[in-house]
């Protein structure tokens, strides 16, 4: 009874725009940096400003779900939620960071789609988290998770031509390297599809 009467705090909702309009940023930025060697390290720069920037935003979010005492949604699913869109910008910087250690110059054909991948995802799950503020946009929200998972699928694929390509150079280091720079890719798509699955859970229990 006394849940329903008193005020919900909706500015969670604002935290998961912000987050995944600068995961987005960084996304972006890390397909520029695939495609092209102009500017690499500023590239690189960016993305670990906004990794900062990011955490900074789920830090402000955990910190506002301590004092909130009715949530719009279960507490539960924002505090994952938040770690989980998290995730995907940590393993992109992961990701970065490694090409940076590795010295890396040339960056691998798959390397530039899983890119394009996680720009695609990350702007369906953006559709999704603006379209939580409303219950009766369910089917969309839905469709554009289902969308959200076939990238994952596709990152897979991916991830598996390139291990098979990749496992056929002779040069151990150079294998060693790119194995860990696609699995930080690979994590970040799993992340998009973990946020998806969060994000359908929500609209499954509340409708």
């Amino acid at each position: 009874m006394l849940r329903s009467i008193l005020p919900k705090e909706f500015g969670f909702f604002d935290f998961f725009e912000q987050h995944i309009a600068v995961t987005i940023k960084a996304c972006r930025e890390f397909q520029k940096l695939a495609s092209t060697s102009d500017d690499s390290e500023g590239s690189m720069q960016r993305i670990k400003d906004l990794e900062h920037e990011a955490d900074e935003i789920t830090h402000r979010c955990m910190e506002a779900l301590q004092k909130t005492f009715i949530t719009p949604i279960e507490r539960t699913d924002i505090q994952i939620l938040i770690k989980r869109l998290d995730d995907i910008l940590d393993s992109v910087d992961g990701a970065t960071s490694r090409i940076h250690l590795y010295g890396i110059t040339e960056i691998r054909p798959e390397a530039k789609e899983l890119a394009d991948i996680l720009v695609s995802a990350t702007l369906e799950i953006e559709q999704t988290l603006k379209a939580l503020r409303n219950m009766k946009k369910a089917d969309f929200i839905k469709e554009k998770c289902i969308a959200v998972h076939g990238y994952e699928n596709r990152g897979d694929d991916i991830l598996r031509s390139a291990l098979l390509r990749l496992f056929k150079e002779n040069d151990a280091m150079l294998v060693i390297k790119w194995k860990e720079i696609y699995e930080r890719l690979e994590k970040a798509v799993d992340r998009c599809e973990d946020v998806a699955d969060i994000i359908e859970g929500v609209v499954i229990s509340s409708t």
